[in-house]
């Protein structure tokens, strides 16, 4: 029976400091670094070796990976990035401190943005240096499939095809290896409103936070057996991790 762990990255610096982060590529805070040396604590004591693991491109998933990895002694697995991981885009409102947001457009409005299923936030022109379409690292994707800014539908939309061609394949492939992903909020609701089948108001209620991690058992279909949520004792994480129904 396959098993799939997904693992929200740690706390990032834009985490700590309230701010839209969506792809700009920021650091773990340091208790970010505690959090993913936790969940790695807590990977080996569930008794997880992963077999192959994925993540996005940015540094604050492919860090908490990193450590993940160190921890459960398998640094020399097979990793595959992509960009198709990576966090929601919070279009114009990204590094915006939400407080702020929510004095200038009103709470109602930013929480409409931030908590629906498919209202995209306001979107970033293609000339400003925000825009992907500036980053190298994403040179070779398609420029029109790089966003101006998404709502959870378009991450879904995005995430989807990247299970189809790669996440499934992995995991029907070697059905006794743990597949790990290494992603971010709403990248994994993404994942967990397609495993789950939740429909477009289960998943607003859905909050995956940082460090925590999802286990999922997945019969020959790849669809959840079980799921099993991995979190400090007592922890925060602990507490909202379970807003997420069992399948």
């Amino acid at each position: 029976m396959s098993r799939l762990i997904l693992v929200r990255h740690g706390e990032s610096l834009w985490n700590a400091e309230n701010r839209f982060t969506g792809w700009h590529d920021v650091a773990l805070s340091p208790r970010g670094i505690e959090e993913a040396r936790a969940a790695a604590g807590l990977l080996v004591a569930a008794g997880i070796r992963p077999g192959r693991a994925f993540a996005s491109y940015l540094r604050r998933a492919l860090h908490t990976l990193f450590i993940l990895l160190d921890g459960t002694d398998r640094l020399w697995i097979p990793v595959e990035k992509s960009w198709r991981l990576n966090e929601r885009h919070y279009g114009a409102l990204q590094g915006l401190d939400k407080d702020e947001t929510r004095r200038r457009y009103g709470a109602e409005q930013v929480q409409l943005w931030r908590r629906s299923y498919d209202v995209a936030p306001p979107l970033l022109a293609h000339e400003d240096p925000r825009h992907p379409a500036h980053d190298p690292r994403y040179a070779g994707v398609d420029p029109e499939l790089l966003p101006s800014g998404e709502s959870l539908a378009d991450t879904l939309r995005r995430v989807r095809p990247y299970w189809d061609e790669a996440i499934a394949p992995a995991l029907r492939s070697a059905p006794d290896e743990d597949v790990l992903v290494c992603a971010h909020g709403n990248s994994l609701r993404a994942l967990v409103k397609h495993l789950e089948g939740l429909d477009d108001r289960e998943i607003v209620r859905v909050e995956i936070p940082t460090g925590a991690a999802l286990v999922y058992r997945l019969d020959g279909g790849l669809g959840p057996v079980s799921k099993e949520v991995l979190a400090p004792s007592g922890s925060s994480a602990e507490g909202s991790a379970r807003t997420t129904r069992a399948p």
